[in-house]
């Protein structure tokens, strides 16, 4: 039998937006590969609130809230395609090991809010 687990969040673009004016938000939300992500977008607020949105439904998913990691160790990238996936590092990624769960995530924005889902699953 699976064990599943589930997150949402939603987030408003502009909040986001201006929170991230701040570099020290920035480098305490979110890891290089995402700011090298968002460098290459010509608008990269919505991605960024997308990122946001995945990083809290995680924490929601995993049902401890954003304690025991750090945000910035939750990365949410894209691949080729454009879909978004987590890679994880310090002690998130150790979370992720020890209890064995696989995560899936989907991401989607309008101009003013940015939504994310989040399953965590074990076989």
């Amino acid at each position: 039998m699976k064990k599943i687990s589930v997150g949402t969040d939603i987030i408003e673009v502009d909040r986001v937006r201006k929170s991230c004016t701040s570099r020290r938000f920035t480098q305490r939300v979110y890891s290089e590969k995402e700011r090298e992500m968002f460098a290459l977008k010509k608008s990269p607020a919505q991605s960024m609130a997308g990122n946001w949105a995945a990083k809290e439904a995680f924490a929601k998913a995993l049902g401890t809230g954003v304690s025991g990691f750090a945000l910035h160790e939750v990365s949410c990238l894209r691949d080729q395609n454009g879909c978004p996936y987590f890679e994880f590092s310090g002690k998130a990624l150790e979370i992720m090991r020890k209890s064995g769960l696989t995560a899936a995530v989907s991401i989607s924005h309008t101009k003013d809010y940015a939504t994310a889902a989040v399953i965590l699953y074990k076989e």
